[in-house]
């Protein structure tokens, strides 16, 4: 005699999900990334209660990277880094394509310096001048 018992298919919240995977400092900063349309499950834009399970593929925009992860592992508490960088995979094209635009950022700033010292008494009068031209 078989019992057909539905084993429930663990989930987590996907809000809570990336907090756990240290994607957000804190869970509002998840729900709100979500609510703006930030982060994409399969392609569509999902609500921060939506249940999140192994295997399924996410985007996430954080500034101006990009981030295409797949769920290995699901949490609902934040650990230290190492262990949340167990709870997903970056594919190699996501990792390519940030390391590129990284790159890219640092070459952009390649022509600054900083000055040696602080500014004395008169560049900081010159500095307020300038400010105040720009008021006018």
């Amino acid at each position: 005699m078989t019992t057909d018992v539905s084993v429930p298919v663990p989930s987590v919240r996907l809000d809570v999900w990336l907090w756990a995977a240290r994607f957000f400092r804190t869970r509002s900063l998840a729900k709100q990334a979500i609510e703006t349309g930030k982060v994409d499950v399969a392609g569509q834009r999902p609500k921060s209660s939506r249940a999140v399970r192994v295997g399924e593929q996410l985007q996430i925009s954080r500034g101006e990277e990009r981030y295409e992860v797949e769920v290995l592992g699901l949490s609902d508490q934040r650990g230290p880094a190492p262990v949340a960088q167990q709870l997903y995979a970056e594919s190699e094209d996501s990792k390519a394509r940030r390391a590129e635009q990284r790159s890219q950022r640092v070459a952009m700033r390649d022509g600054f310096q900083a000055p040696e010292h602080r500014p004395d008494k008169r560049a900081r009068r010159l500095i307020r001048a300038l400010g105040d031209l720009d008021a006018m």
